[in-house]
């Protein structure tokens, strides 16, 4: 059985730069071998976000949006911050309506992923929407998304589009493979 690790004590966490949206820290570290190092990373939030793999009828449900890191359209699945109070299901139902118009019935949880975690606390749910009816919420886009149907039976050939590149994207899309496979 594997020895398990002791993790590095923090000597010291301080604040090197803020913006708006964003607070990198620098973090002192003291490992058990006795090696120091100084990391950086964005401060730690309690927020998850969710991401939704909508299913209407025989196909998959993306919207383009704009991704002002790569200063071009993303094709995606729908995604957003879970609100204070809010679980993931709720909040998966919300962002749905906010970003394609629809509610679901029915929620399948799949997994939690992070997001480089060795830079960001980041938490992303992954969850299946299926049996959707129209619905629309008003949200927080700056303009409207695209909607994208996909056939689930090709599903796969996602991989190929080269607007559909996102890392959290490409997991979701294999998460969702390998549980329709499963399911059938």
């Amino acid at each position: 059985m594997e020895k398990p690790l002791q993790k590095p004590k923090i000597l010291k966490v301080e604040t090197v730069a803020r913006s708006r949206l964003f607070n990198v820290e620098s973090v002192d570290l003291a490992f058990s071998n006795g090696e120091q190092r100084v990391y950086e990373r964005m401060r730690p939030s309690e927020r998850e976000a969710v991401m939704i793999v909508p299913v209407i009828g025989d196909d998959l449900l993306l919207i383009r949006e704009y991704a002002v890191g790569i200063e071009d359209y993303e094709l995606g699945f729908p995604k957003g911050l879970i609100d204070p109070g809010e679980g993931v299901l709720e909040a998966a139902n919300r962002e749905l309506m906010e970003e394609v118009g629809y509610g679901a019935q029915r929620f399948d949880y799949l997994t939690k992923l992070t997001m480089a975690p060795s830079y960001f606390s980041s938490k992303m749910n992954i969850v299946i929407a299926r049996d959707l009816f129209p619905k629309k919420l008003e949200g927080d886009e700056p303009e409207p998304l695209v909607q994208v149907r996909w056939p689930l039976a090709r599903m796969m050939e996602l991989l190929q589009q080269p607007d559909f590149r996102e890392a959290r994207n490409v997991s979701a899309l294999f998460l969702a493979q390998q549980f329709f496979q499963q399911s059938l």
